[in-house]
């Protein structure tokens, strides 16, 4: 049986390994370093070495580095340097996009055999809320605070990435004619120049007392946000402490000391992967009932595909270039870590920021949305 500190050596270790591996060799990026260590989490959580002691220790590391995430990710937003309009447009006609497609699939996919109650479905649909209007931060944070279950959490994600799978290879292969011919054109833009600005935007290593001092920034915010849920006398504490590290972590990104720690998104995603390796690792497999929750990968595929639709009749509206909705759509659906490879397809250099904005924007709201979404439905 795996003791305590092994747990904790296996959780911190593997999502490291798996990111420095991914450097190397490009078909881990390709297949999702997520997909990867939930695989592995799947594997060990049921090869019999886990016991009572080391699910505890899952638990309490999936609590804590989903609070470390949040503060990580967003401090590095920088708000002030986008183009307002463009932004703006793009990303509320994304946004009402899936809200809509949500709304309508949760009347339309929920079982009416009892098989899933409809509090429980309205967790599922908060989730999905954070899932395509922020991202992997967003899971982690929303299935926290509306306290959904570990094997419905997985269930969601697994389905996630099946349909968002899907969604990539449309993307990759069709995304460039479909849109341009569905939707005005963008600008002409120097292929050259466009290659030349991504190997900047890779960036120099930081110090590693930048990444310490972050961490520990991150902790202050949690700690804070914490204290404020010991105050506030609502049921739902949990909640409280996500909308008030969500609302600290936007105010720090306008603090100069702050955006001396440099980009910090990276460090938020590794712990992110150790919050998804704790999750699967704590989840039997034998409880994910795929062939018997199909209603929900149906509710997935309504959301991800009506929603690119909904978005590409609005944006005929607004009169959006098909350029700046892919990239908004792959910002949203598959999270901005995407906006690049997309940027690239499209040989478009001006759409990095703008998808990138919309992304972090998701980040922001996506996890007021979710457990609005919640209280909602509930």
């Amino acid at each position: 049986m795996l003791s305590t500190s092994i747990t904790v050596l296996y959780l911190f270790a593997v999502p490291l390994g798996v990111m420095l591996l991914a450097r190397k060799w490009s078909f881990i990026n390709k297949i999702s370093p997520m997909m990867v260590l939930y695989v592995i989490g799947l594997a060990v959580g049921n090869s019999g070495i886990i016991d009572t002691t080391a699910f505890a220790t899952g638990e309490m590391v999936s609590n804590i580095t989903v609070l470390i995430a949040i503060p990580l990710m967003l401090i590095c937003c920088d708000f002030k340097g986008w183009s307002t309009k463009n932004v703006a447009k793009a990303f509320f006609s994304g946004l009402a996009s899936v809200l809509i497609v949500i709304l309508a699939g949760f009347f339309i996919f929920r079982p009416s055999d009892g098989s899933l109650s409809t509090d429980d479905y309205a967790k599922v649909s908060a989730v999905m809320t954070g899932i395509y209007t922020g991202g992997i931060p967003n899971i982690g944070a929303i299935s926290k605070a509306v306290a959904l279950p570990n094997n419905l959490y997985l269930l969601v994600t697994s389905y996630d990435l099946i349909i968002t799978g899907l969604y990539l290879v449309f993307v990759i292969f069709f995304g460039k004619v479909v849109f341009r011919r569905l939707l005005p054109p963008a600008k002409a833009v120097d292929e050259t120049d466009f290659d030349d600005s991504l190997q900047k935007g890779n960036g120099t290593s930081r110090g590693w007392w930048k990444k310490v001092a972050a961490v520990g920034l991150a902790l202050v915010v949690a700690a804070v946000a914490y204290g404020v849920s010991m105050v506030v006398p609502v049921g739902n504490s949990v909640a409280v402490i996500i909308v008030v590290l969500t609302t600290l972590s936007l105010v720090l990104s306008f603090c100069r000391p702050v955006k001396r720690l440099g980009n910090t998104f990276d460090l938020g995603l590794y712990f992110v992967y150790v919050f998804c390796l704790s999750i699967a690792t704590m989840v039997n497999i034998h409880d994910i009932k795929l062939l018997e929750n199909l209603h929900i990968l149906c509710y997935i595929a309504f959301t991800v595909f009506g929603s690119l639709v909904l978005q590409i009749l609005l944006a005929k509206l607004l009169k959006i270039d098909g350029d700046t909705v892919l990239v908004s759509s792959i910002a949203l659906i598959n999270s901005p870590p995407f906006v690049p490879m997309v940027a690239a397809i499209l040989k478009n250099r001006d759409v990095v920021i703008v998808g990138i904005a919309i992304g972090l924007l998701g980040y922001a709201i996506g996890n007021y949305l979710g457990i609005g979404i919640y209280y909602l439905l509930r």
